[in-house]
């Protein structure tokens, strides 16, 4: 199964994040890639730099960011696991080296499941 997981920041000390931290996270990811686990990852630029494409009552609207949520989505991770609890397993150990190792910081994973062709079979 595959897990698109994403997080978003809603609060943080100003500066860049400690080097421990990202040292951590380089080696979590290095793990979570040799466990054959991890698929893709990546920080996201600012949603200033980004746009948003809607459609609202048969209309639609193209915004340019930033978008006034309070919480600025930073990063994914794209993960191949066994199960939902594993994909949890992993973001959990990447949100806790955030909460442990910078703190102040402030922030939430969503773990979500993608669809794969096995989702779409034909009807037996």
């Amino acid at each position: 199964m595959r897990y698109l997981v994403t997080l978003r920041v809603a609060a943080q000390p100003d500066g860049p994040p400690p080097a421990e931290l990202m040292e951590a996270i380089f080696k979590l990811g290095q793990e979570a890639t040799e466990a054959g686990v991890m698929l893709d990852n990546s920080g996201l630029a600012p949603s200033s730099e980004g746009a948003r494409v809607e459609v609202s009552g048969g209309r639609l609207t193209v915004s340019d960011g930033p978008f006034a949520e309070a919480k600025e989505l930073i990063s994914y991770a794209l993960y191949e696991v066994r199960s939902k609890e594993e994909a949890v397993e992993w973001t959990t150990r990447f949100v806790k080296l955030h909460r442990d190792l910078w703190p102040g910081w402030e922030g939430e994973s969503d773990v979500l499941r993608l669809f794969g062709p096995e989702d779409f079979a034909p009807p037996a």
